[in-house]
């Protein structure tokens, strides 16, 4: 059911005296729930600066794909399938002013790049060249239900027409929002997009 849709509102929840973050994904018109994500981060992890964070149907509590951090010195920002292969990778712009990062496939394919203000959930998703938008992230969305608006941080994500039947795009990009609010967010992180960096 998750997957089968291109609107999406996202709910991030912390808990109290944690960082961890739990989300609920809902239609937005509607606010029926179409998914969840949850941390299941394990104590040693979390000590060592890992995330895990696996995103479930609402439907049928099928896991759709995880997105994690992982590494010492070195992070690596990944989505992972629910058979535990690589779909994509997130790398930071290490030389550029604004921040944000790339989306790459599981055979390293430049899929996107991320624009705009992350922190404060109004960005972009654009094609390699920068010429097609590939979806967006809005705190503003005017069609996002009121009832999603109140208890935690809320935000509306689109996916363009022409990628609305591409899956891997469109869970890279969920995944994306999911890993800025969940990983690049976290205080004591050098930079939003990890240490795994690329040139922009």
């Amino acid at each position: 059911m998750l997957l089968s849709h291109s609107k999406f509102a996202v709910k991030s929840k912390s808990k109290l005296l944690s960082s961890k973050k739990s989300f609920e994904i809902a239609d937005p018109e509607s606010s029926q729930l179409l998914g969840t994500g949850t941390d299941v981060t394990g104590f040693l992890g979390s000590m060592l600066g890992a995330t895990k964070i696996e995103v479930r149907d609402s439907s049928n509590n099928e896991l759709l794909f995880t997105v994690q951090r992982t590494g010492l010195l070195l992070k690596k920002d990944a989505v992972i399938g629910p058979d535990g292969q690589l779909i994509g990778r997130y790398k930071s712009k290490a030389f550029s002013l604004s921040g944000g990062f790339h989306i790459y496939d599981k055979d390293g394919k430049h899929l996107g790049e991320i624009q705009g203000k992350m922190l404060k959930a109004e960005y972009k998703v654009v094609t390699p060249d920068r010429t097609t938008e590939m979806g967006t992230v809005s705190k503003s969305w005017a069609g996002m239900a009121k009832s999603l608006l109140t208890g935690g941080e809320a935000y509306g994500v689109q996916i363009s027409p022409q990628f609305a039947e591409d899956q891997t795009a469109k869970i890279l990009i969920l995944g994306a929002t999911i890993a800025v609010e969940s990983i690049f967010k976290k205080k004591g992180s050098k930079a939003v997009g990890g240490g795994d960096s690329d040139e922009e």
